[in-house]
């Protein structure tokens, strides 16, 4: 006999919606571009063809549409891995639980949930308005931790060698990585930079930024800069990728993360009026899609 999922453990609206999100499963595509900013949902959307759904609960804003025959749906997270857990794990649900029945269906689906953002490059020779593409996702947030399941695609060498080089504080969330989907890689990422990225719990202390509160570890940036895994580096900084890949791979969906270096941190370049390299980095995903 199924499993029924408890009403505490998976909270439905009246309207028999998702909690968070405000969305039923026919709501949203296979496809997905995922966003932070919920400004950017319509800065995307405003490519599509047709507009089928718009819907907004707090700092999620969700348009569904056709662009050039295809389905898509556009979704802002919000910032930071927490609202990804919130994000991913209710986009999972629309897809794979039968929200009337409050069970596992028997036919997984795989989404294709692609994050379009910015970051900050830590490699010099990565110039402000680069387009990153994630192969791995090097969480230090800790998300991943507080769940069980096969991770079997995580990449324990490459977190281990990291914790190795950093000299880890134990004090700390213990570091994870995982991979994105090859298929999104080969598919939207030829021409990109290609490498790892850091994804932090928060934007100031946890990414090496001081304003009044000095830093545990102030040498911490160098040593991420410095680090390298089987020809891979450190090619920047965020907050959502570890997250995303790290979900994805244990619930089954193919993800992939590209984003606009907005600024280098090596260098202290920053590009105030990136929008237009925003705007380029979606039409070149939309058309690839």
């Amino acid at each position: 006999m199924k499993e029924y999922i408890k009403e505490s453990e998976l909270i439905l609206n009246n309207d028999g919606s998702v909690y968070h999100l405000h969305l039923k499963p026919e709501d949203i595509a296979d496809t997905i571009i995922i966003v932070g900013d919920p400004d950017r949902v319509a800065t995307v959307s405003k490519h599509f063809d047709t507009i089928q759904l718009k819907r907004q609960n707090r700092e999620i804003h969700t348009h569904t549409g056709y662009y050039k025959n295809k389905r898509i749906t556009v979704l802002s997270t919000g910032m930071g891995p927490d609202n990804i857990d919130i994000v991913i794990n209710e986009l999972d649900a629309l897809a794979n639980i039968d929200l009337d029945k409050r069970q596992k269906k028997a036919e997984h689906k795989s989404l294709n949930i692609i994050r379009l953002g910015t970051s900050g490059a830590l490699q010099n020779e990565i110039k402000p308005g680069a387009f990153i593409a994630s192969k791995y996702g090097l969480g230090i947030d800790g998300l991943l931790n507080f769940y069980a399941g096969d991770k079997k695609n995580f990449n324990n060498d490459l977190s281990e060698a990291f914790e190795k080089h950093c000299n880890w504080d134990k004090t700390l969330a213990k570091p994870y990585a995982s991979p994105c989907s090859e298929e999104l890689l080969n598919k939207l990422g030829e021409g990109l930079t290609t490498g790892i990225t850091l994804t932090a719990p928060g934007f100031y202390g946890p990414q090496g930024r001081v304003l009044r509160l000095k830093l545990a570890n102030p040498d911490i940036n160098k040593k991420i800069e410095s680090f390298h895994f089987n020809g891979m580096k450190i090619t920047n900084m965020e907050m959502e990728t570890s997250a995303l890949y790290g979900l994805g791979n244990l619930l089954g969906h193919n993800t992939l993360t590209i984003c606009v270096a907005i600024a280098n941190r090596v260098s202290k370049k920053f590009i105030n009026d990136y929008k237009q390299n925003v705007e380029a980095l979606i039409k070149d995903v939309l058309d690839k899609l």
